[in-house]
């Protein structure tokens, strides 16, 4: 009765998110359905800035990130939003991908594909350019990792040097070497 006379709180983007996820958590495919939705472009945009692929392989990912969503749902405790989980869970999935392939060669694929890749920053800021892409996906796997976990993350050296295993020092270098690789490179494209 009582809530029957109250207004209902609008609920937030998170608010939905927290609730389709608790659904999701107990099974329900269709909230899962909605968290994919929702979240799919980010992810799939992280990853691609990591990998450096925009064809098959990071829709790969994508899907890998999704799926380690599903089963980790139910151990989810809410501590951060399901938005900033996911983030995270997909750039693991991306770092899980290099580390996996450190020693294998990349296969080349189709710079047409970067087209089609939604890739807003972490802030939801404005989408980098096709030509800063295209560079920023030429680099080499360490330096581009580093590159885009401490300039388009935030994250720091030591969260990177942990994640990566390597030393502070050799982030800071590959992130030097990354940003001057990365300029001579926009600079041939200009």
């Amino acid at each position: 009765m009582l809530m029957q006379t109250m207004p209902l709180p609008q609920a937030t983007e998170s608010d939905d998110d927290a609730g389709l996820a608790r659904r999701a958590a107990c099974a329900d495919v269709s909230a899962f359905e909605q968290l994919y939705r929702r979240h799919h472009r980010r992810v799939h945009g992280v990853i691609v800035r990591l990998v450096g692929q925009a064809g098959t392989r990071a829709e790969d990912l994508t899907q890998e990130a999704f799926v380690r969503a599903w089963q980790a749902l139910p151990a989810f405790r809410f501590e951060s939003a399901v938005s900033t989980w996911l983030h995270r869970l997909a750039v693991n999935t991306a770092l899980m991908e290099m580390r996996a392939r450190r020693s294998r060669p990349w296969p080349e694929e189709d710079d047409d594909a970067l087209e089609t890749v939604a890739t807003p920053d972490t802030a939801g800021h404005a989408v980098l350019g096709r030509d800063l892409e295209r560079a920023v996906a030429s680099l080499p796997p360490r330096a581009r990792a580093v590159l885009v976990l401490h300039d388009v993350e935030g994250w720091k050296h030591e969260e990177i040097a942990g994640e990566l295993g390597m030393a502070v020092g050799s982030s800071k270098a590959q992130l030097h070497r990354a940003r001057g690789l990365l300029r001579a490179r926009i600079g041939e494209m200009a």
